[in-house]
């Protein structure tokens, strides 16, 4: 159950926080224009509920479906949500964000699968016809269940909530939700709550009233802050009361609340103080009738004061002082109590309860719950480019569900399951995501834990992110791989067919192969095709006994021209024979040269023979 919840929570705020931007910008239109704005503006308070009733809706229906069927489900899902706001009446009915995170991800499935049941039987020549009228039929029809379905129901179900929260209002029970938000934020559940639930239900108040306290219950720096505090002054440990300081300025200005999670983690007792500041915050806020206008995100002091009623601003940072100071008086007596606590501990315990709230484990990741490879070297093309290439193609016949892309190392997305890097770059990937299982490998085109990888993904074993090696294991011998009569430059433009041919001829030549490894290598380019991205293509066979490989070996052919593989061009085409793993480091040599994309257009053009064996050697 923790795991579904916890899966439900990232998919609802997965949706909300790309686009919370336009909530804040539809907050402080509201906060200034309207009649009891700071500047009250009849013509620019019209915008208002524009936004909130179709573009707000929009965005989450669109990331939604994006998240789920790519950019055809961003499509979907936004014709779908269009029809629940048009069935209940447009501006003039409740906002249909929650039927949003309901019909973008729903939209985007039915286009998933349409798409999967079409892959291969698409006639030649209509794809674009399929692909466009596919969407526009499946969205009409899936608008049309919203207009008379999904619209009404959810509006009823917005009743239900917003009921609900009024009765906790106005029965003096609603402070008592912080006994649940202040736990459920060290577990990392944080953004589900605020973004996933409350967001969507403060929206419907402040269409109607203004404003709404849903804005404040998680959001408050004051219960965070009061636990900083409280560690400065009353810490026995140096580290951990040398470090709060810090961590307030992040928290409380930056509004970054995870900073104090690893500090009542190394205490658990601790949690006490943050919820009993919550509770006297909200109750305060509930007897003066206070709320914001908007969503404070992040939820920094700054934020949270600009999203306050003009006229209420000194009351809204008399609540976070409330919540600060209970939280650190309830804190400190407990803080000088305690023996010393190793905060570095309590980091790494949060940093293994916050990959678990990602459905991750230490040691294995279930498979079911990956859903992007990222594929990252340095700069975050060559290598890394035709690694993901190479790698997507393997998995489109197993697991057309997942997204493989590439990237630079530091630039890895929040939403990366599994990145697969090089040796060299595990430290600044883990950095980068640290929150993602790190697959190390030798290079990208033909590694061991590659293989290992694709094998758990097809037969759904859980992934271990390591391949153990044998000490005494030693490298196979190098030699000869690679050699100057194994490059030829300047070749006229063939088929592939006739370069693919040329490239096993000269293998054998070579002594690499007998004549039996060239139809192997057309047949293995008949089933999957060898380009493999950045002008390149790797044409290998599909036999690899020792009676037709005699050794390991990698020739060069270039076309300055360019072969046409489909619909690409390779100016480089690289024949390989591999026996057992000897090409592997020669091949990662490769990726690394032409990770530089000013040497990867100089091997296409050059006729300097040396300087290409130099780089690849």
């Amino acid at each position: 159950m923790k795991t579904t919840l916890q899966k439900l929570g990232k998919s609802l705020s997965a949706m909300v926080m790309p686009n919370i931007g336009a909530f804040i910008a539809w907050g402080f239109i509201t906060a200034l224009f309207i009649a009891d704005g700071w500047l009250p503006n009849e013509k620019l308070a019209s915008i208002q509920p524009y936004m909130l009733t179709y573009l707000l809706p929009v965005l989450i229906a669109a990331t939604g479906g994006r998240m789920v069927g790519g950019d055809r489900g961003l499509v979907m899902g936004s014709i779908a949500i269009v029809g629940c706001i048009a069935g209940v009446g447009g501006t003039q009915g409740q906002p249909m964000l929650m039927a949003a995170m309901v019909m973008g991800p729903f939209s985007g499935w039915v286009i998933k699968r349409f798409d999967q049941m079409m892959d291969g039987h698409m006639p030649a020549g209509f794809e674009m016809l399929i692909n466009n009228f596919s969407v526009g039929i499946l969205g009409m029809l899936i608008a049309i269940l919203g207009y008379y379905i999904i619209g009404p129901f959810m509006t009823g179900v917005l009743v239900v909530l917003t009921a609900g929260v009024d009765v906790l209002v106005n029965k003096g029970l609603i402070p008592l939700v912080a006994i649940f938000i202040e736990p459920a934020k060290v577990l990392f559940l944080n953004n589900a709550i605020n973004h996933g639930i409350f967001t969507p239900i403060g929206a419907e108040q402040a269409a109607q009233t203004g404003k709404s306290i849903m804005y404040m219950l998680e959001a408050n720096p004051g219960p965070g802050l009061g636990v900083l505090l409280a560690y400065w002054l009353f810490a026995k440990d140096k580290a951990t009361k040398d470090s709060a300081p810090g961590a307030i300025i992040i928290h409380f200005l930056g509004g970054i609340h995870e900073i104090y999670f690893p500090y009542i983690l190394m205490n658990p007792v601790v949690i006490i103080a943050p919820i009993l500041g919550n509770i006297c915050a909200i109750t305060f806020y509930s007897i003066f009738n206070i709320g914001l206008k908007g969503p404070s995100s992040p939820g920094s002091i700054i934020a949270f004061l600009s999203m306050a009623e003009k006229g209420s601003v000194l009351m809204t940072a008399l609540g976070v002082l409330i919540a600060a100071g209970v939280s650190f008086l309830v804190a400190s007596p407990i803080i000088k109590l305690a023996g010393e606590k190793n905060l570095d501990e309590a980091n790494k315990k949060m940093q293994s309860m916050k990959a678990e709230s990602k459905g991750r484990s230490e040691a294995l990741l279930d498979v079911s719950l990956v859903r992007k490879i990222v594929f990252a070297c340095d700069a975050g093309m060559g290598s890394s480019a035709m690694g993901a290439t190479k790698f997507r193609n393997r998995l489109k016949g197993v697991r057309p569900d997942l997204i493989v892309i590439n990237t630079s190392v530091d630039n890895i997305p929040v939403d990366c399951d599994i990145a697969v890097v090089q040796e060299t770059l595990v430290e600044r990937a883990k950095k980068s995501a640290p929150f993602a299982k790190v697959v190390t490998i030798s290079n990208f085109l033909a590694d061991p834990a590659l293989d290992n990888l694709f094998f758990q993904l097809s037969t759904g074993d859980s992934i271990v992110t390591e391949v153990p090696v044998e000490e005494n294991e030693t490298k196979p011998a190098q030699e000869d791989v690679i050699q100057l009569d194994g490059i030829k430059l300047n070749l006229p433009s063939v088929s592939k067919e006739e370069a693919i041919t040329e490239a096993g001829k000269l293998l054998r030549e070579l002594g690499y192969v007998d004549g039996a490894y060239i139809p192997a290598m057309l047949e293995r380019e008949e089933l999957v095709t060898t380009y493999i991205g950045m002008g390149l293509a790797i044409p290998h066979g599909t036999t690899h006994g020792d009676d037709v490989i005699h050794k390991t070996g990698i020739v060069l052919l270039q076309y300055p021209d360019g072969i046409q593989f489909g619909d690409e061009k390779a100016q480089l085409v690289i024949g390989i024979a591999g026996k057992g793993g000897e090409h592997m480091e020669v091949l990662s040599k490769i990726c690394l040269a032409l990770e530089d994309e000013n040497v990867l257009n100089k091997m296409k053009t050059t006729n300097d023979k040396e300087w290409i064996l130099k780089q690849l050697s």
